[in-house]
């Protein structure tokens, strides 16, 4: 195959049905308040204020850590918004999932800021105990906080297509030397 033909195909030879290396980015979420919805993701999950391109033409913010990115936009339309005025939390609804090493310490700061949970532990010895921390953001997205590393994934069909970002980490980040050495 010569090169015209492999870059049609992202780098992929055209007989070669799997897909180049892939990790999650970001989620989206829309906000009621961007405002409130930042100091939420700030305090109680740690992440961080990220610069936005100035070309958007909507008001939202970015938020970056643990290799994940935030994106949020201020809600135009709030029917867009989960219905939150039963704060229901149901572990079988939509949610987010992050991994957490401390678990212990994600509940306790939950407790101190007066954030409704649920608290599940799934599996059992054969398969491995799951924690898991159940709570909805401002808008009412739920998010779950677990230490799933405690279970091993079993691939159900060929482990050969299973893919890990190993060599690189997307989005680049660019940390100013500087500036950490001022905070």
């Amino acid at each position: 195959m010569d090169k015209k033909q492999e870059s049609k195909t992202n780098g992929c030879k055209e007989d070669d049905d799997h897909l180049p290396r892939m990790q999650l980015n970001h989620i989206s979420r829309v906000c009621k308040s961007v405002d409130d919805s930042v100091e939420f993701y700030k305090k109680v999950l740690g992440f961080v204020s990220m610069e936005r391109p100035q070309t958007f033409d909507f008001d939202g913010a970015w938020l970056f850590n643990y290799g994940i990115g935030i994106h949020l936009v201020q809600s135009k339309d709030e029917h867009k918004l989960p219905d939150n005025n039963n704060n229901d939390l149901d572990p079988m609804d939509n949610h987010i999932s992050f991994q957490c090493e401390d678990m212990v310490a994600l509940e306790r700061k939950l407790k101190e800021m007066d954030i409704k949970y649920i608290k599940r532990t799934v599996g059992g010895k054969e398969d491995g105990v799951i924690d898991q921390l159940f709570f909805n953001d401002p808008d009412g997205f739920m998010i779950e906080i677990c230490n799933c590393e405690n279970v091993k994934l079993k691939p159900a069909g060929s482990i050969s297509r299973i893919k890990l970002p190993y060599d690189r980490h997307n989005p680049p980040l660019e940390l100013d030397p500087n500036a950490a050495k001022a905070s």
